[in-house]
């Protein structure tokens, strides 16, 4: 049986378009032709037309009146603004967690964190993405504050796109495992304290990582190629 569930065709396409754009096929400014998508990803404009409904809300896409939607233009700086507003709030939910979680809501986020070396395995970063947000979840619902989760989940969908990006890196998803066990230790020992710092060391690196590929990127012929 399947540690994530199977995508759907408007998750699939968010995926790949998403990647698309942060690896510098379709500029800053550039409208996104829902025909002209559909073609290229083999699907209706139907799913077309939720995706970039739904990139909108990340900040990758930007909807204009009258040209439709086109690839927003996203500075670094802001960008390491919103990493570093991620990085305090998720820290703020594990402290939380380590001292407020249940031994139920324990054991589950210690099973899932078990559950992903096999993702880490099998070198599966679209399922390990899928299945890491489930892992901060379970870790915004054991601060048990829902104001500050509302917050956490709002912002991590704001870069979504970027974080699961990061996953491509080599060498990732077995750090990635590595940093969460971290987390999960101390939230098991009921140690805020070093939970709120594994954290707040895992969100710079998810950063780090992000940044790392998107030089990669940056320096590719084929965000060249895509040009013309």
């Amino acid at each position: 049986m399947s540690l994530v569930e199977s995508p759907t065709r408007t998750d699939q396409l968010i995926s790949d378009l998403s990647d698309a754009i942060i690896a510098g096929e379709f500029t800053p400014g550039e409208r996104l032709d829902e025909h002209s998508l559909a073609e290229r990803f083999g699907v209706s404009r139907t799913p077309v037309r939720e995706a970039l409904r739904q990139l909108a809300t990340t900040g990758l896409v930007d909807v204009r009146p009258r040209r439709g939607a086109v690839v927003a233009s996203l500075t670094p700086e802001r960008l390491g603004e919103l990493f570093g507003a991620m990085a305090e709030l998720e820290a703020t939910c594990s402290r939380l967690a380590a001292i407020g979680m249940s031994p139920v809501e324990r054991r589950r986020l210690e099973a899932r964190h078990d559950s992903m070396a096999a993702l880490v395995e099998a070198n599966d970063a679209e399922g390990f993405a899928a299945a890491n947000v489930d892992f901060h979840s379970l870790i915004y619902a054991g601060a048990h504050n829902a104001p500050l989760a509302d917050i956490a989940r709002g912002l991590r969908e704001r870069l979504s796109p970027y974080r699961r990006a990061q996953f491509h890196t080599p060498g990732r998803l077995p750090r990635s495992h590595a940093e969460h066990g971290a987390v999960v230790t101390a939230i098991l020992n009921a140690d805020a304290a070093s939970a709120h710092a594994a954290m707040l060391r895992h969100v710079s690196l998810v950063e780090d990582s992000f940044e790392r590929l998107a030089a990669t990127y940056a320096a590719s012929p084929r965000r060249a190629r895509n040009k013309g």
